[in-house]
């Protein structure tokens, strides 16, 4: 299976000065672990995820002051629609990390998660298993 086929394509995609606080309550509204951070002014996407929201609440930080920005990160490791579901979850493993987004040219068409992964490899090995009954 491959990337195109586990990923979400619908991307939350919000600006750096959001605050923590509204980054939260839009991934909650959507059931979504991570939103691409879109920065206009240095042309750059970075990623922002439940766990950098977490760390900044658990030193401490006010998530009606800290931005997007100040925890966003930025050296984003992407992956291609193209890629095999291995590879992602073999990036992620490398990396340490749960989410990857998904290029297509220059712009995002969707974020893969860890979960979603599973639920790809679950479901193909249903099939398999249905088909061999």
């Amino acid at each position: 299976m491959l990337v195109r086929d586990a990923m979400s394509t619908v991307v939350l995609t919000i600006g750096p000065a959001h605050t923590l606080r509204q980054a939260a309550r839009l991934m909650s509204a959507r059931r979504i672990g991570a939103a691409v951070v879109l920065d206009p002014d240095t042309c750059g996407l970075g990623i922002l995820t439940e766990r950098d929201i977490l760390n900044s609440v658990g030193a401490g930080q006010d998530p009606d002051r800290e931005t997007a920005q100040a925890h966003t990160t930025t050296d984003v490791v992407f992956a291609a629609p193209e890629w095999t579901l291995d590879e992602a979850a073999n990036a992620m493993s490398r990396g340490g990390f749960r989410h990857l987004v998904v290029l297509d040219g220059q712009g995002p068409v969707g974020v893969v998660s860890v979960r979603d992964i599973i639920r790809s490899w679950v479901s193909q090995r249903a099939r398999e298993g249905a088909l061999s009954a």
